[in-house]
């Protein structure tokens, strides 16, 4: 081989090793689900006559960034560059939770809190987010301590719903389905609290389990 084939074969490997290493995987980007409908029982109801606001959300420090931060140890948690949300997680449970209750109470208007928020709305739902712990091929878990409040801002209920959820699958998308049923869980305790102070007596049915979405 001449002097020049190996300087040639020599400027291909190293041109090959400074592509593979500034390659990698694309980033995949996830949002939680709203619960599926539950089939009603008899006749339509009439839209309940009162409007609920979702939000603001707080959650720990330790989830509040665009990467899936799961736990490795118990004392350890990782961030994945390569599994993000794909808009904050703040206003995707608020998002989520004003969707399950939406279906759940059957109010007017039921939507997440924004700057926009006119402030109008007969009750004001607030979730403090203690938990959101992942494991992966394992559980998600959720502790969420909630105040519903009046227009006048008095706290009318509060409430902490501690919930947990199996995968059932291995993967990320079962990781984000499985806090999509817990998000459900928690929807549906804050959806009692606001019947009974609408209709004594009355019962909200759990949701269905949510498909995961995920956005490739």
């Amino acid at each position: 081989m001449t002097r020049a084939c190996i300087s040639l074969a020599a400027v291909s490997l190293l041109a090959g090793a400074l592509t593979g290493c500034g390659s990698s995987p694309p980033a995949r980007f996830y949002v939680l689900s709203v619960a599926p409908p539950v089939a009603a029982e008899g006749t339509e109801k009439a839209p309940a006559d009162y409007s609920v606001t979702v939000g603001p959300v707080s959650l720990p420090d330790a989830v509040d960034r665009p990467q899936l931060v799961v736990r490795v140890g118990t004392n350890q948690v990782a961030l994945l560059e390569e599994h993000r949300w794909a808009q904050p997680l703040q206003g995707e449970i608020a998002r989520v939770i004003a969707g399950n209750l939406s279906q759940l109470l059957g109010a007017r208007r039921v939507f997440a809190y924004s700057p926009q928020t006119t402030g109008d709305e007969e009750y004001r739902v607030l979730v403090d987010i203690q938990r959101f712990d992942s494991v992966v091929d394992q559980s998600a878990q959720i502790d969420a301590v909630w105040a519903v409040r009046a227009a006048a801002g008095r706290v009318l209920r509060t409430g902490r719903t501690v919930a947990r959820e199996s995968t059932g699958e291995n993967g990320y998308d079962a990781l984000v389905a499985a806090h999509s049923r817990a998000l459900a869980t928690v929807s549906a305790k804050i959806a009692e609290a606001i019947h009974s102070m609408n209709s004594a007596g009355t019962k909200t049915p759990l949701p269905a389990a949510p498909a995961p979405t995920v956005v490739p």
